[in-house]
């Protein structure tokens, strides 16, 4: 019997055994102790420790033994292992949690950020330590095999810089398992939202593929989008769907996709043995809210914190997108598209079309399938292809965007070229500020359009991603010769922030734009009337 899995039984032996079989028990501990350097405790981080899932997200409250988990692997399961935090300074607590269950820093380097050790099982183990704080900080590990990689308060992290260096986790030991690890509790800032989706079974009501606590679910990643599959068997694509009926002698390698298995695994204070004794739930529970029930329940429904200089605040976003529907009755022509262009890149090629006050689902093509060197007309032709109604189309005309802008004309369609770098002339709608550039004016209409005290109320499809690009805009004041001046973050401060750019969220933006469609301005304009007897007069 494990002295963990049952303490009050072992307490009741201990109290009957004579000085003698306690000395005998004593003796067999200490020997197991030293043979076994850390073991989880039975429950929660027992599952996930035993857990088969290539990748498993454990926690939920705060104190439910995440970062010990982390530690305990790279102990005693793992050869080389990589532990993150979001600043490299912030591994400090980790460093110190080994040295407690080593009893030593005998093997740690601070200048490498490394600790090299032999564990009592006769196995020699490299932990090295890292942070994801700057924009470049994950190509440092690039090309680095680990067999195990732990994110310590993931939420914390940009969810590209995550992805990039979970590519890197791998073997060449022949029997070591590789695995990853997520340690978090619910996010709360709009930023570490992603968590939600990529745990989604488990973390999203109404998902395809709900599953229970600790239930595998298989995944795998197609045109940069998580793709969730019925179970593990390979598949390749075949005109667009997934096909699981094929010759492998007929396809390459790399074309045949095989899915890795996810799960989350919730965990509460009360799972951790250590600090309910410690009285750590009081600390909790004297948390104001929504606080304490992120972190004492775990609860990641609960209200996130908006940064105070966010321009459109959550609730603004969540309450357009509850407002959507799909396909509405009189939701009339197509009047704008929006459209952020990449060329052969990881970002992607993104259409959003809007019918008045209604968005319709932002379409996002791979940057892959747009070449660069026919991106104009690659490019025009994805537009036009999802072009109706003679839509106005207004279009970023930063980098590949200009050539597609020039396709497009060539081709007669209404474009309306959107440079975000240019002054601005108009004040927001109260009148109480001006804007530093296009772009800021842009991005403060569509607040002004979210706000609910708005006459209109739009409708916003439910997209993840362009949720947390609308919800990632900042903004701040500068004096200016008249009122106040308001500056919106640049695409690269965004890049900074979500770790990629807010392509989602920058094309509704410009599909907010109101244009007249060349037609309608026709039809305006006065009739010249012919008078055969002008001339005469």
């Amino acid at each position: 019997m494990d002295l963990t899995s049952d303490p009050e039984t072992w307490a009741r032996i201990l109290a009957l055994a004579t000085p003698e079989e306690r000395a005998e028990i004593d003796a067999l501990l200490q020997a197991d102790f030293a043979k076994h350097i850390w073991r989880p405790q039975v429950g929660r981080q027992s599952e996930a420790a035993d857990s088969l899932a290539d990748i498993t997200g454990y926690g939920g409250s705060a104190g439910g033994g995440k970062t010990d988990l982390g530690c305990g692997l790279a102990l005693t399961e793992h050869r080389r292992s990589g532990i993150l935090r979001r600043e490299k300074a912030q591994t400090q607590g980790i460093v110190q949690r080994l040295e407690e269950i080593l009893g030593s820093r005998d093997g740690y380097n601070s200048q490498l950020a490394e600790w090299k050790l032999s564990t009592p099982d006769g196995v020699k183990r490299l932990i090295e330590f890292g942070g994801l704080d700057n924009p470049t900080d994950y190509k440092r590990w690039q090309g680095r095999a680990q067999d195990f990689k732990y994110y310590d308060e993931v939420t914390e992290m940009r969810e590209f810089d995550v992805r990039f260096t979970m590519g890197w986790t791998r073997t060449s030991v022949p029997g070591q398992r590789c695995r990853v690890l997520m340690g978090f509790n619910p996010p709360t800032t709009a930023e570490g939202r992603w968590v939600i989706q990529f745990f989604g079974p488990w973390l999203e009501d109404g998902h395809r593929f709900k599953a229970e606590p600790g239930q595998l679910r298989w995944v795998t990643t197609i045109a940069g989008k998580d793709f969730w599959c019925e179970d593990d068997r390979p598949f390749v694509i075949f005109r667009g769907e997934p096909l699981y009926d094929f010759d492998p002698a007929e396809f390459s390698p790399q074309k045949i996709i095989t899915p890795k298995s996810r799960t989350f695994i919730p965990s509460r204070v009360t799972d951790n043995y250590y600090y309910l004794a410690s009285g750590y739930i009081q600390t909790l529970q004297a948390l104001p809210e929504p606080l304490r029930s992120q972190m004492l329940d775990g609860n990641f429904n609960a209200g996130m914190q908006d940064d105070e200089w966010q321009v459109i605040p959550t609730s603004w976003v969540d309450a357009a997108m509850a407002r959507w529907t799909e396909r509405p009755e009189g939701k009339g022509p197509m009047d704008s598209m929006g459209v952020d262009v990449a060329c052969g890149g990881a970002d992607e090629f993104i259409i959003a079309p809007r019918h008045g006050l209604w968005f319709d689902k932002i379409i996002a093509i791979p940057g892959h399938e747009i070449p660069q060197e026919t991106a104009g007309r690659t490019g025009s032709s994805k537009v036009i292809l999802h072009r109706r109604d003679r839509a106005v189309v207004h279009i970023d005309l930063i980098g590949w965007g200009l050539t597609v802008h020039n396709s497009l004309v060539e081709n007669r369609v209404q474009t309306v070229g959107v440079n975000v770098a240019r002054g601005s002339q108009a004040t927001s709608i109260d009148g109480a500020f001006d804007f530093f550039n296009l772009r800021s004016e842009l991005v403060w209409r569509m607040r002004e359009a979210l706000d609910p005290e708005a006459a209109d109320q739009i409708a916003l499809p439910p997209d993840p991603g362009l949720k947390a690009d609308l919800c990632a805009y900042r903004w701040s004041i500068t004096k200016g010769k008249r009122r106040p001046v308001i500056r919106v973050g640049s695409k690269d401060d965004m890049k900074k922030l979500l770790g990629r750019s807010s392509d989602k969220g920058d094309a509704v933006i410009m599909a907010k734009i109101e244009t007249m469609k060349a037609e309608v301005l026709e039809a305006l304009k006065p009739k010249r009337v012919y008078d055969p007897y002008a001339d005469l007069r």
